[in-house]
Formats: structure tokens, sequence, C-alpha cells
């Protein structure tokens, strides 16, 4: 079809469409177009009035683009546990701009080893119902793009409270005595002052190759963890993980490295979460506690395959202001605690523990679950809408090598029907083969279709 000039009025009319901003538009009707945002997107895109690089899916969902500008009050002096003595690592992927927790250790008598998880002590300056905290709670977590990030709260309070962005900082410390086992012998929770060293995973990993400490008790302690959890049902999902980053002129997709300090700190975030649930369990806090019911039935084996097949059987994590099991996690009670500037129920822990440490009343089970309810529907779609722009980008990027041979592995069969999964991607798609689940295959990408969001495997 002959494609035709928009007049300014068609080209708003569309683009609302496009950004799901409308139900309708007259302009697609004559042009005899579905009247779907799809369409209207492809249109754009032909008429060049849209780049690729253009992505609605946040409109669509409702999920906040501006940038948080409110004001960011200073913390206030009040008694804190001195740490600075101690040493703390803050270690991220290369590039991370809101360093929000910190591992280190602190050797103790009788063979014990406290291990230290500190975190931004963010709850200091956005108390509950402050405007922050309002607008935090609106987003429910912030927004990772491939081509921006949109904090759930402003880039000054960031600067304020990321650990290791000044020569010391105010933190929110979680503490498990453990012994060599991975058993703890107790649990804490205090404000203090801790003095934090940033590093890259990489640089991590490459201390602990070089056998020093505190990485190499980490890495002991973090594996005797995930030991007892395994014993406890725990479950580790090992599928493959992306960067994915985007701007006007295209994409790239790259395979995240998995050395064994990202697997440490991992495990350091999950013991802190359990050992916050504790406490809180301890001291009757309501907290957003994080469940998780059994799987719906048990996968043996390894491989792709199984990994694949495996993630399927476990249920959604729940909020909820009472303590229950986390099945996956293998753990009888557990709290997310450690992202208090990137997950809104995060914040609420530390609101909630901040407020018993410092003798205030903590909001009741009623408040808490009123702001889980809220939260968890405005991260839903926060999730959605980065699910969405993270697979746009990388069909982008396939499509810009359309003579690629691509490796993908069959992850699961339905009848006729096969999943394909392009580990170098992340990503999967049918196809249409006998082969069984577990073979590999070489694959061409073809008909990339960027509003509908799809594109097609051939085998090669």
């Amino acid at each position: 079809m002959t494609l035709p000039e928009l007049t300014p009025a068609q080209r708003t009319e569309v683009e609302l469409l496009a950004r799901g901003k409308a139900e309708k538009s007259r302009t697609l009707r004559e042009l005899n177009l579905p009247e779907t945002p799809e369409s209207a997107h492809t249109l754009l895109l032909r008429l060049g009035l849209w780049s690729e690089a253009r992505t609605p899916y946040a409109d669509r969902l409702g999920v906040t683009l501006g940038h948080l500008t409110l004001d960011v009050p200073d913390f206030a002096p009040e008694e804190r546990l001195d740490l600075t003595h101690l040493g703390a690592y803050a270690i991220d992927d290369e590039g991370n701009r809101d360093p929000d927790d910190a591992v280190g250790i602190e050797p103790l008598e009788g063979g014990l080893t406290r291990l230290w998880v500190h975190v931004a002590d963010v709850a200091a300056l956005v108390p509950p119902d402050s405007p922050l905290d309002l607008e935090a709670r609106a987003r429910g977590a912030t927004l990772y793009l491939p081509d921006q990030t949109i904090g759930m709260l402003p880039d000054a309070l960031v600067e304020k409270t990321g650990l290791g962005l000044h020569e010391t900082m105010p933190a929110l410390s979680i503490s498990l005595d453990l012994d060599a086992d991975g058993n703890a012998d107790a649990v804490d929770v205090a404000l203090t002052t801790v003095r934090v060293t940033r590093l890259t995973y990489q640089g991590a990993q490459a201390r602990l190759e070089a056998g020093e400490e505190p990485f190499v008790t980490l890495a002991r302690l973090a594996r005797a963890s995930q030991e007892l959890r395994e014993s406890e049902g725990a479950l580790s999902i090992d599928l493959p993980e992306v960067r994915i980053k985007a701007d006007e002129h295209g994409a790239t997709v790259t395979p995240l490295p998995k050395p064994e300090m990202r697997f440490v700190v991992q495990e350091c975030m999950t013991l802190a979460g359990w050992a916050a649930a504790i406490y809180a369990d301890d001291h009757d806090i309501p907290l957003p506690f994080a469940t998780q019911a059994d799987p719906s039935r048990e996968v043996r084996g390894d491989g792709l395959g199984v990994q694949w097949a495996r993630r399927k059987t476990l249920a959604r994590t729940r909020f909820q202001p009472s303590p229950g099991p986390h099945s996956g996690m293998g753990l009888d009670l557990y709290a997310q605690a450690t992202s208090p500037m990137r997950r809104y129920l995060d914040l609420v822990v530390h609101q909630q523990l901040r407020a018993a440490l410092t003798g205030r009343e903590p909001l009741d089970g009623r408040a808490v679950a009123a702001h889980i309810a809220q939260a968890t529907l405005n991260a839903d779609a926060t999730r959605q809408a980065e699910r969405l722009s993270r697979k746009h980008h990388t069909l982008r990027y396939a499509a810009a090598q359309p003579e690629r041979e691509w490796e993908a592995v069959v992850v699961d069969r339905r009848g006729p029907q096969a999943t394909l999964l392009i580990p170098e991607l992340a990503y999967d798609l049918p196809l249409s083969t006998p082969a069984p689940v577990g073979t590999t295959l070489r694959v061409r990408l073809v008909d990339v279709n960027l509003p509908a969001l799809s594109m097609r495997a051939r085998t090669v």
C-alpha cells in the first residue's frame, strides 16, 4: 500500500494508540489497518516517524518515565555503632551506580565468624508516608531499561546514601554469627557507621583466586549456607543471563559472566534477608515477609532442559505481613532486605526495623499489608515494562545480524512444537522440530517483527 503523509492531528492520534493511551484510531480504520497499538507502532516505523529504538511498553503499562526530583534531607545526628575499623566491600557489576549493600566479616571467639551485611540506610531519609515514600510506593521499584534507568528515588538520595560513595557512610547492618558449617548462632540488626570499598565482581573474583581475605572466608561461608539450604529443599536455577544495552544506533546483548563471587554475594544477601526476618519475628515487627509455596513437582537431573523445567515448577513469591516458609529458598522465613534504593518493599522492611531500633512504633500489620498491595501492583508493571523492552532490543540486536548462526537448545516440547533457548541471548522461541529436549541445534533468526515482539527460528 502507498503510505500517506499524516497530518499533525493524525500523527498524534496514531502515536497515542501506539503508546496505549487511546482505544481506537480513525486514521488506522481509514487505512484499513487493525486498530491496535501494534498496528499503530508498525505504521509509525514504516513512515519513519518512530525509530526502532523507540519502546512504548512503559507508557502502555502506565509506568512513570519521569525522573524524581523531590528534595532529599540530610542525615540527622543519631547514635550509631562504629564499624569503620572493619573492612566492608560493595561488590557489583561494572558501571553500577546505586551501591546499596556491602559485605564483610569479623572473627569471633569459639570458632564463630560474624558475617556483616551492610545496607544503605535509605529509611533514615525516607520515613513512612513522607513525599519521598509516597512517590517510591507509587513506582514500586526502579525501572531498568536497556537505554535508561528511572530511579524509584531521586539520584540525589543515591548520592547521599550509596555505600562506598563517601569515606564513611551510615548504614543499617545485619549480622549473623556463623559456625564453620554455616549454622547461625545469633542474628542482630543495628544502625552503624561503615567504611566501604567498591569492587566489581571480576575484581573480587581475582582477590578470591589469589587467596585474599575476607573473600576466602566469605566464599566458604556461602558454600556452607547453600548446602544447608539445599538440605532443606532450596532449589538453584542456573539459566543464561545477559546484559542488554541500547541507544539510537543499535543494541548489544552480552552474556553475563558468573564468577563465584556473584554467587557469594547473592548468598550473603539471602542470609541477610533470613536474619532480618528472624529479628523481626523475635521482636513482633510486621514486615513484608516473602513466602513461596512448594514446587508443583520434583525435577531431577541437570542441563538447560532440566533447569527450564525446574523453574516452571516454582510458584510465585508472595508477600504478607506475617512470616511463612519460602520453599525456593529452603528457609522457614525470609524478607528481602538489601535493596531499599531499588525495591519499595525492601524500603518498608528498613522503615519497620529502624522504627523498632529507635524506639518508635512500627506500622501495624494492616498498614504493611496495604503497602504490599499497592507496591506489588506497581512493581509488577515495572517488571513487565522491563521484560518487554529487553525483548524489543534483543530483537533489534538479532535483526542486525540476519546471516548469523546461533546455537539453540531444545528445553521443552508440546507435541510437534518445541521451545528453543538461545543461551547467548537468554531468549526463547518456538520451533516445529522432532528434536528431543536437550538437543543442540544451529538456527538463523528470521522474520523479526518489532511491534509484535516476535521472530522465528529456522534450522541451518
